[in-house]
């Protein structure tokens, strides 16, 4: 009788995990790592999503996220969050991300949707409990038909999921506003009005 042990080594390190060093640029796999024996536990925990966003602007919508950018122990885990306060009327914006989304009503009443790329709408009133889930690259909503401020908490599959809002692509940009009236047969005032409103040229 015998015994046979094997040990297998790797030149790779195991890595648990890559909290992004900030003093370092991005790359297309994400930061670089913070040097391991730097962190704490506290770079495991974020309290920005604790307190209401100002909603204080044109769509009565305030935002905080925790994407890598301001949870740096997301960087590499494929995993984030927004926290959205919509005021009584307001809405979050027609716009896409490159990832899936699961949208969770915290509080309030929102009609909630998206559009398939036949252009067909899907969406409904949820309330406070309700889930519902976007598939990546659609565009989608949320406005507050309720009487009271909503909060929805939403989650992606990325660390930084990227964000392309309708509104501010047409209007905070440095298209001429003819071509912009061309591609979009929106009316040249109107154009002119969200130019001013949303910063383009």
């Amino acid at each position: 009788m015998f015994s046979l042990f094997i040990f297998v080594s790797s030149a790779e390190p195991v890595v648990d995990f890559c909290v992004a060093d900030f003093n370092y640029p991005v790359g297309p796999a994400g930061y670089p790592c913070k040097n391991s024996a730097k962190v704490t536990a506290d770079d495991f925990v974020y309290s920005g999503l604790s307190a209401a966003g100002n909603m204080s602007n044109v769509f009565k919508l305030g935002l905080s996220s925790a994407i890598d950018l301001t949870f740096p122990a997301l960087n590499g885990l494929g995993i984030g969050m927004i926290r959205a306060d919509i005021g009584v009327g307001g809405v979050v914006p027609l716009h896409s991300h490159r990832v899936s989304e699961i949208i969770y009503v915290v509080d309030g009443t929102v009609t909630a949707g998206f559009m398939g790329s036949d252009n067909k709408a899907y969406y409904k009133t949820v309330k406070k409990g309700d889930v519902m889930v976007v598939p990546p690259s659609l565009y989608h909503f949320s406005v507050n038909v309720g009487n009271t401020p909503a909060t929805l908490i939403a989650s992606w599959n990325s660390a930084n999921p990227g964000i392309h809002t309708v509104t501010t692509s047409i209007a905070a940009n440095n298209l001429p506003t003819d071509v912009i009236q061309k591609t979009t047969l929106l009316d040249a005032t109107q154009i002119e009005k969200l130019k001013k409103m949303f910063g383009g040229k």
